[in-house]
């Protein structure tokens, strides 16, 4: 499966976010694949699974005991002669009996931490499989994918697969022992009060495990409404400036409370369902016990049974109690590790569009020439209308391209086909000669870089922003690539300098101010193809033109592509192209365009020719 068909897959796992189990053969599948993650630790897998064994064991044990010492003692209350004898098989059954709980704690701790451990080991290699997977996926995917769904996706259905070793596994081990050998003792000791004493176990495994799946429903629904919740507070934060700007406070409260109230009506019928399901177990448990305590005193007072046996099968139930109960607890495991399981390794298993070749070779520069020949391309969603068609174009190190043509006419697509952030459909773009579907990503990668429009900072000090793609860069470099973009007379005037802090996506700058240090960013790199994608649209026509003459020291060191809807941008260019509907109308410098007439000069006068009567009518 291609991240091109990301949308049906986020709509796939969507679904599956709402279906209460997965088909029994892809749910086995997934179910086997966790566990293959949790045997790579098999030392601590090992530990767990041997102490669940010994500790279920001496957990059978304990009702054993018990039923001895309370005939041990009845035979030291009623003897004459053999009291001493007694007493000491009363005491070596007491201390038996207290070994016996020691050890079982002692091994019930080993199983608890070494099934922990194992489950974080699977939590910790999926999680970096998670990452790493989100980090490799094209943009194709991330383009159609919402964060708010991906981060849930990462956490709590994650934390689903995490914990299937120990409630899943481990406790199957714990409840096959405990059902399993405490039933047989129960009815190899005495069939009728065997059966007695389990009556209750169909009823409670039923209850619990209907309980189970439908808390199981309502939890992955409960999620879904979570993840609405995140979501509503995630865009609320990210455009808290926009919220107070058009005094829409009530509205977004108005949308949280909603999304809130959702979520908190479902929390409410949940715990419904728990409290009602807990105490018909509990009501069907009490019962039983007391028909064992009728049918078993019966038996006691007719000498079929000792006192030690009923207290034996009273104990026997006791401990059949809660992993009677945990039946459901494990049917909910398995659904649950089940149905995350499937939606993460639907992710993981996704092919990434965009990748290196099997033969892909680092890509080797000598004259530094690009070209686009008879380039077509779709986007996935839109497979039936181009984007671009045909186009053609060639540009040598020193040379600079003008991109320019109304919105949707595919100039960002350019942008974004040269660094491989997608792949041509049609035709081939080439460095020197090489097509870039043949060189790795890496090298291709650092030899181009794109400023975009949209810039993201992160929450750090301007020195390590402006450094992000060459950590180790040292601080002269980092200084020349901020004064060519204009920005390190700025930063010198701050009271940390280039050690200041940057708010929350750069929100502690202005929106200019955050657009040159995206440009400083860049100019770091010292890449063969600086692609600027309408990212000077935030600054004056002054500090443009600073920036602009800054950048023309090295542009013989580049190829230059600039992408800009005001011309001022772009009219220094070798060449100028300009789109519509996805083709080159016109080419040519910016005085044979405005010779042409055509969509060129329209736009020319649009953009110049009122601000040169303005001028002229300031004058007079």
């Amino acid at each position: 499966m291609s991240d091109s068909s990301s949308a049906a897959t986020l709509r796939r796992l969507a679904t599956a976010a709402r279906r209460e189990r997965v088909g029994w053969g892809r749910g086995v599948s997934t179910l086997t694949r966790i566990t293959g993650i949790a045997l790579q630790t098999p030392w601590q897998a090992a530990i767990a699974i041997v102490s669940t064994l010994v500790a279920a064991v001496l957990q059978l044990l304990i009702p054993v005991l018990l039923g001895r010492a309370v005939d041990q003692t009845q035979v030291v209350v009623g003897s004459g002669s053999g009291a001493e004898a007694a007493q000491a098989a009363l005491l070596t059954t007491a201390m038996l009996l207290l070994a016996c709980s020691v050890f079982r704690g002692i091994f019930t701790t080993l199983q608890n931490y070494y099934s922990e451990s194992v489950g974080h080991n699977v939590g910790y290699s999926i999680r970096l499989a998670y990452y790493r997977k989100i980090q490799n996926l094209s943009f194709s995917f991330h383009d159609r994918v919402h964060s708010g769904d991906l981060i849930t996706l990462g956490m709590l259905d994650l934390e689903g697969v995490r914990m299937f070793f120990s409630t899943g596994l481990v406790r199957l081990v714990l409840l096959s022992i405990l059902i399993g050998i405490g039933g047989y003792l129960l009815l190899t000791t005495d069939l009728v009060l065997g059966l007695v004493a389990l009556s209750f176990v169909p009823f409670v495994a039923w209850r619990s495990s209907v309980a189970q799946l439908r808390l199981r429903a309502t939890w992955l629904e409960l999620q879904e409404r979570l993840s609405v919740l995140s979501r509503v507070m995630e865009e609320n934060l990210a455009g808290i400036r926009v919220v107070r700007a058009f005094a829409a406070r009530a509205h977004e409260l108005g949308k949280f409370a909603t999304a809130s109230t959702s979520a908190l009506e479902l929390a409410f019928a949940r715990v419904g369902i728990r409290v009602r399901n807990t105490s018909a177990m509990t009501l069907s448990f009490f019962m039983a016990m007391g028909l064992v305590l009728w049918v078993g005193g019966t038996k006691v007072i007719a000498g079929e049974i000792s006192v030690g046996t009923l207290t034996s099968f009273l104990t026997f139930m006791t401990i059949l109690q809660m992993p009677v109960r945990q039946l459901g607890m494990l049917v909910n495991s398995f659904a649950r590790a089940s149905t995350c399981g499937d939606r993460i390794f639907t992710l993981l298993d996704l092919e990434v569009s965009v990748e290196d070749a099997p033969d892909a070779k680092p890509l080797e520069l000598t004259e530094g020439t690009l070209r686009f020949d008879g380039v077509d391309f779709s986007y996935p969603e839109t497979v039936d209308r181009q984007t671009l068609r045909g186009i053609t174009f060639e540009a040598r190190r020193g040379e600079t391209v003008g991109i320019v043509g109304p919105p949707g006419s595919g100039k960002s697509t350019i942008a974004h086909l040269v660094p491989r952030f997608y792949d041509v459909t049609g035709g081939s773009i080439s460095l020197d000669g090489q097509d870039i579907r043949s060189v790795t990503l890496r090298s291709l990668r650092t030899s181009v870089a794109v400023v975009q429009q949209d810039v993201f900072l992160f929450t750090t000090s301007i020195e390590n922003n402006v450094a992000y793609g060459d950590p180790w860069a040292k601080e002269p470099r980092i200084e020349r690539a901020s004064d060519s973009a204009q920005l390190h007379r700025y930063i010198m005037g701050l009271p940390a300098g280039y050690q200041t802090v940057v708010g929350e996506r750069g929100s502690s700058l202005s929106g200019g101010q955050r657009q040159r240090l995206s440009i400083a960013r860049t100019l770091l790199l010292k890449p063969a193809v600086l692609i600027f994608d309408d990212s000077t649209a935030a600054l004056d026509a002054h500090t443009e033109q600073r920036i602009r003459t800054a950048m023309q020291r090295q542009a013989n060191e580049r190829v230059t592509i600039i992408i800009a809807h005001r011309l001022s941008s772009l009219m220094h260019a070798d060449q100028i192209l300009f789109l519509e509907g996805g083709v080159v109308v016109e080419r040519g410098t910016h005085e044979e365009l405005l010779e042409l007439g055509g969509r060129y000069r329209a736009l020319y006068d649009l953009q110049v020719r009122p601000g040169e009567d303005a001028d002229v009518e300031v004058a007079v």
